[in-house]
């Protein structure tokens, strides 16, 4: 069932075929297990830490998370080669599971931190492998759809997440939240041995590179702890020693016999070179509302935490909105648009955002904030599709793979430097509206800096015959 070249009409409902319906649950599910995972853990924690104790340790819950999910992305290809698709899927759920179960049933935040670790490990290898599996289990007319409807688990979950969390937590207990995992990682499971293939290609006897592994989550993890640092100095020294070790790690992995990443990632005049580049900037630059929007709704304007949190989640509601809308286009002229749009959308949103505080307009901060989520919704499926189809086919794993790893990677890079912004402007000591108001304002400016170079490396993103069908020349 490999992607085919033909960009004829397809409707929604042949991801409902017998042909295609398992495919599909399998890998919404391997995304829901992802984003529901996020917001059970985040909703149900700080009731585990009044009865386990370990508060000082509840930040290294979702660092040790982050850090472990992105090694894991990046070994997925690997895995994928070296295993085949369904062994490395079965056994990174099993240690997902295994994760689940030791945190759900822990007496103490140290064990709590181990069963993230495993968790985060297992789905960083999910969601590559997930990836890397679209192109080969669906035809190009559908790849679209098949991000369209991840995009629908990701509004389900923004929503459903927390309700059922909060609800299982209060009339049960936190346990109850985190065993949610323990039914889907089996159908998961049971989806996998049904529909996907031990292998797509001859297995490869290759081992896994746990140098450069260790050094991607050494970079990270220096992200994370600039993130949470108390001065501007160490955060500038850490932000600035991650971008050294993953340059570097990228640097090695082009000269490695078994690469981690696509021979021209990060290339400056290649699709899938430069189409990295945009799916990196633009989480970067969008994770400062992610981290600051509903704690600035809080305090300037008095909002409460349900308020808040359904302000925020306008933009996974119009990112889940346009993703369906856009799914149904097929002229390659379209699409090429549209890859452009998202960035541009992106930094339009944030500059609105800062006008709307500027001018102490929440409506206007809304419709910037729905803006950004507009343009993740109208480019981030066709920006994927491009990379993946325009990569070398010995090498279409390895781009598929590093998608959602990179976006990963983004918004914790975003968010480390949201941080640093916003301590150097004062944000945590702000006492008054006008200083809240001024530091939230520097914050979201960077944040809309960072994102013109998503806009400038969509508009340089070339099209070549290797794009075919999303893009290619003649779309432009």
């Amino acid at each position: 069932m490999t992607g085919s070249t033909k960009s004829s009409d397809a409707s929604w409902s042949e991801l409902l075929t017998a042909h295609y319906s398992a495919a599909t649950a399998t890998l919404c599910l391997g995304v829901a297990l992802f984003a529901f995972n996020g917001f059970l853990v985040s909703t149900s924690l700080p009731t585990a830490v009044a009865e386990i104790g370990g508060l000082a340790l509840i930040s290294w819950a979702f660092t040790l998370y982050l850090v472990l999910s992105i090694v894991g992305g990046s070994a997925g290809a690997l895995l994928k080669a070296r295993f085949g698709a369904r062994a490395a899927l079965v056994g990174a759920a099993l240690m997902f599971l295994a994760g689940t179960l030791l945190a759900a049933l822990a007496s103490s935040m140290v064990e709590v931190l181990i069963g993230r670790a495993l968790q985060g490990l297992g789905e960083g290898v999910i969601a590559a492998i997930c990836y890397a599996l679209i192109p080969e289990l669906f035809p190009s007319r559908l790849v679209a759809k098949v991000f369209g409807a991840e995009a629908m688990v990701w509004a389900i979950a923004a929503f459903g997440g927390p309700l059922v969390s909060g609800i299982l937590t209060e009339h049960l207990s936190w346990r109850a939240a985190f065993l949610v995992n323990v039914p889907l990682s089996l159908i998961f499971i049971g989806l996998v041995l049904r529909i996907v293939p031990r292998f797509s290609g001859p297995m490869q006897r290759i081992s896994v590179p746990a140098l450069r592994l260790a050094a991607i989550g050494s970079g990270i993890m220096l992200v994370a702890l600039a993130s949470v640092t108390g001065t501007v100095a160490m955060e500038v020294l850490l932000v600035a020693g991650a971008a050294i070790v993953l340059a570097s790690v990228v640097a090695f992995d082009r000269r490695s016999t078994t690469p981690l990443f696509p021979s021209d990632a990060f290339a400056l005049k290649t699709t899938v070179g430069i189409g990295l580049w945009i799916v990196l900037f633009m989480p970067v630059a969008q994770a400062a509302t992610s981290v600051y929007l509903v704690m600035t709704l809080q305090n300037l304007w008095g909002y409460g935490p349900t308020m808040a949190g359904a302000f925020h989640a306008t933009f996974a509601i119009a990112w889940s909105l346009f993703a369906i809308l856009v799914a149904t286009i097929q002229t390659p002229r379209y699409r090429a648009w549209l890859i452009r749009l998202g960035p541009t959308l992106l930094v339009a949103g944030l500059a609105i955002i800062v006008v709307g505080f500027e001018m102490d307009a929440p409506l206007v901060v809304l419709a910037g904030q729905i803006g950004i989520g507009t343009g993740f919704g109208v480019s981030w499926g066709f920006l994927s599709q491009t990379i993946m189809e325009s990569a070398e086919d010995s090498e279409r794993d390895r781009a598929s793979a590093l998608l959602p790893t990179l976006q990963s990677a983004g918004y914790a890079i975003g968010a480390a430097i949201a941080g640093l912004t916003a301590n150097a402007v004062g944000y945590p000591l702000a006492t008054t509206p006008e200083a809240l108001r001024d530091a939230t304002i520097t914050i979201f400016i960077i944040s809309a800096i960072i994102g013109i170079g998503a806009l400038i490396a969509g508009y340089a993103l070339p099209i070549g015959k290797k794009t075919a069908p999303a893009l290619d020349a003649t779309g432009i």
